[in-house]
């Protein structure tokens, strides 16, 4: 992958626009029945990560396209990250997917990434453009399950609604993330762990067993909420919440070549 793939687009009202990175590769243009991919990274994750690079360099040994982006506040695109939320990112994700992804698309979401996915599956249901989706340890209303309820405290909570923001301590990077109070409120407009969900498409799970970050108990409840769709939940027993390893991108790139 070179830059030559790499462009920018604006989203966003005119008041709030953002430039937004994408890397689309076109594939075999000539060969409409061939099925792209899309990828959604994770919470301030980009798009040169590890299974980002890893799909793309796959999309270009098979000549599939393939489209990824970066999030306004995150990697190559404008704005900062403590000015984001789902609502902001979710609108970045489904205007990326409209113009790149005419055709037939397998969407590969990562963390947040798997949030975004099932909102954009569920956006875009009548579509008939999704033939199926690939989700790694997806973190499915994370701002409300994950932090605000578990992981925060009362006196966390409290700061965040007196300061309007939290510096979160990061082990995987060494600048905290700024959680907001905007991050949080906005969250609450996208849950959908407590719904029946149909995505209209086959589903598959890849959960690491040891994800400090996102529970196995909270993938499988995604799973769990979509009894009518066809859903394969597969669990990597020592797998930790990057599912970054070999062998990890292996199972990618396997449950993807599937829905293939």
């Amino acid at each position: 992958m070179t830059d030559t793939d790499l462009q920018f687009i604006m989203t966003g009202k005119s008041t709030e626009e953002r430039q937004i990175a994408v890397r689309h590769s076109v594939g075999d243009e000539s060969d409409s029945g061939k099925v792209g991919l899309f990828w959604l990274s994770g919470f301030k994750s980009d798009m040169s990560g590890t299974k980002a690079v890893a799909l793309a360099e796959y999309a270009a040994s098979e000549n599939l396209r393939c489209t990824r982006f970066d999030y306004s506040g995150h990697g190559l695109s404008s704005g900062a990250f403590e000015d984001g939320c789902v609502s902001d990112w979710l609108e970045q994700a489904l205007a990326v997917f409209d113009r790149f992804c005419s055709g037939a698309t397998v969407v590969v979401g990562s963390s947040m990434g798997g949030w975004l996915a099932m909102l954009l599956a569920l956006a875009r249901r009548d579509s008939k453009s999704l033939k199926g989706m690939v989700l790694i340890a997806p973190a499915a209303d994370f701002t409300e399950e994950l932090m605000w309820k578990q992981r925060f405290s009362d006196d966390i909570r409290e700061t965040i609604l007196r300061d309007g923001r939290w510096e979160q301590p990061s082990e995987y990077s060494a600048d905290p993330y700024v959680i907001t109070k905007k991050l949080i409120e906005d969250g609450r407009k996208h849950l959908i762990l407590d719904k029946l969900l149909v995505s209209g498409c086959p589903v598959t799970i890849l959960q690491g067993a040891q994800d400090q970050d996102v529970p196995w108990q909270h993938a499988q409840r995604l799973a769990e909420a979509l009894p009518d769709d066809d859903v394969t939940f597969s669990l990597v027993p020592d797998g930790d919440h990057r599912l970054s390893r070999q062998q990890d991108i292996d199972l990618m790139l396997r449950s993807v070549k599937a829905l293939l």
